[in-house]
């Protein structure tokens, strides 16, 4: 028998968030306007309080990265010289990738640089669908999904790899604020916060999961000309769900990694094949412009000063929140990974590489988007306000003349893509509520993941059908309030190791 079934439960842990998420659901469903109006106020009441400590923490990160990585702590091999890593890096980097985006940029790709490009911020004075509305929705797709974002989660992936194998703490989020506050960290406080996090990340994957099962059925009924309606629905959760049990039953080796490498070459044909088949020049003009404007605006745009209070909020801070209520557990499976390798490199692979992918895919899907927007009778825009963001993609990919094959590999990359996601996030999730998890036995038993597969499951597909998806998707980010605390204090214990330099980062003895 496996060590990793030998694991009790973390009866906290693991039974406070599913009773909250059940509660939450059965109020949801029952009251579902009276719910979501509630969560609404809670939730602008956070982002216009905190929204400036949401846009400080990510410009922050960014420079606390820069001087880790020329520190003497970048030099560091998490887990010690002996350390041997779990993947080579080209399956560290799929992996990284692909368990980190989800859907999340296929989906946003496509929708979101229209909401920019034709209501931009009234601060700006900018005509929509004016070339300078094109630059401006392309410097925004930048901005929202390279360099700042990924700071969020390589500041926690790094600070916990560094805390659970140098300094061969628990596998708990509370580890992460050893170097701060001591020992002191684990006991109620550290329990709390997983909790939280936990509970935060299953309502964050509930909401993911049902915007994936409506966009699949989405495309699967455009593919083959009939209504699936529910049954397909039902279907498609399924589907997902005992693949990444079945994903992760196989191990990190053959599951995660393969699915995500197969992914990963997936993007690069869809990218590949916009590239060659859309307005190219125009796109790669328009990634130019944006770049440029990217940088001009950096600071001032992460921070709001430039555009509407409002619109900095309900986008820009509105998608940190996201960002922010799943790193505490993605930092997890993402320290994990690390073992065998430097910190500079884990700053490369987990910050640099996925910021230049997510550059180059919205070159390719947003400026196409932007580009055929923008012509005569193109008409995307008009989909998005008529039907919502979920055909987009698949119209873009019309319009560029891709065809049945094409709608069928993005269908397969959009179901790989929460495969994978989901795989390491439950991965993560069972972990943290399973006692005795170690770099030895690092698994929790393939029960306790059936579980919260399932409870995600079943969550999504009743938010899908109770029209309730809203409500939970807003409980994500409200999840996001309580981890900007942690996150930051995973930040300061990491000031605290780089001060302190390659002693503070020594394995201790076991």
């Amino acid at each position: 028998m496996p060590p990793s079934s030998r694991h009790p439960i973390n009866r906290p842990v693991f039974f406070i968030p599913l009773a909250v998420l059940s509660a939450a659901l059965i109020v949801s469903v029952w009251q579902g306007a009276a719910f979501v109006a509630a969560e609404t106020a809670v939730n602008d009441w956070i982002l216009r309080v905190f929204g400036p400590t949401f846009a400080l923490a990510g410009v922050a990160f960014l420079i606390l990265l820069a001087v880790v990585a020329l520190s003497p702590l970048g030099k560091v091999i998490i887990g010690g010289a002996e350390a041997r890593p779990l993947l080579g890096r080209w399956r560290w980097f799929a992996v990284m990738l692909c368990t980190t985006i989800a859907t999340g940029i296929l989906f946003w790709g496509a929708a979101e640089p229209l909401f920019h490009l034709n209501t931009p911020p009234a601060m700006l004075g900018l005509e929509p669908g004016s070339d300078g509305a094109a630059t401006f929705a392309m410097s925004t797709m930048f901005l929202h999904w390279t360099l700042t974002p990924y700071a969020i989660y390589t500041v926690a992936g790094l600070a916990f790899a560094l805390v659970y194998y140098n300094r061969r703490e628990p596998f708990s989020l509370s580890s992460l604020f050893v170097p701060l506050i001591g020992q002191r960290a684990h006991g109620p406080v550290g329990t709390t916060v997983d909790i939280v996090c936990l509970y935060a990340l299953v309502a964050g994957m509930a909401a993911s999961l049902g915007a994936g099962i409506l966009s699949l059925a989405g495309g699967i009924e455009g593919l083959g000309g009939f209504a699936g309606g529910t049954p397909l629905r039902w279907g498609i959760a399924a589907l997902i769900v005992g693949s990444f049990l079945i994903s992760a039953a196989t191990g990190l080796q053959k599951g995660i990694a393969g699915l995500s490498v197969l992914n990963t070459w997936l993007f690069f044909a869809i990218i590949a094949f916009v590239l060659v088949a859309g307005p190219t020049a125009k796109m790669l003009g328009l990634s130019l412009r944006g770049g440029a404007d990217y940088f001009a605006t950096f600071v001032p745009r992460n921070l709001g000063l430039d555009v509407d209070g409002d619109w900095h909020r309900q986008w820009t801070i509105f998608n940190w929140a996201n960002w922010f209520a799943w790193a505490p557990v993605t930092a997890l499976f993402l320290g994990r990974l690390a073992v065998g390798y430097s910190v500079r490199a884990f700053i490369v692979v987990n910050l640099i590489l996925p910021a230049l992918f997510g550059a180059v895919w919205m070159t390719a899907i947003a400026g196409a988007t932007i580009a055929l927007d923008r012509q005569s009778g193109a008409s995307l825009y008009a989909i998005l306000s008529e039907q919502g963001p979920d055909p987009v993609l698949f119209r873009l990919f019309d319009a560029l003349g891709g065809g049945p094959i094409v709608t069928a590999t993005v269908l397969f990359a959009i179901f790989l893509s929460y495969v994978a996601g989901a795989d390491a996030n439950v991965s993560a999730m069972s972990a943290l509520s399973t006692r005795g998890i170690s770099p030895d036995a690092p698994e929790a038993p393939l029960g306790v993941q059936a579980v919260w597969g399932v409870t995600v499951g079943l969550v999504a597909v009743m938010l899908v059908a109770s029209s309730g998806i809203d409500g939970i998707r807003m409980m994500s980010v409200l999840g996001g309030f309580p981890a900007l605390f942690v996150i930051i204090g995973a930040a300061l214990s990491l000031v605290v190791m780089t001060i302190r330099g390659r002693r503070e980062a020594a394995p201790a003895s076991s």
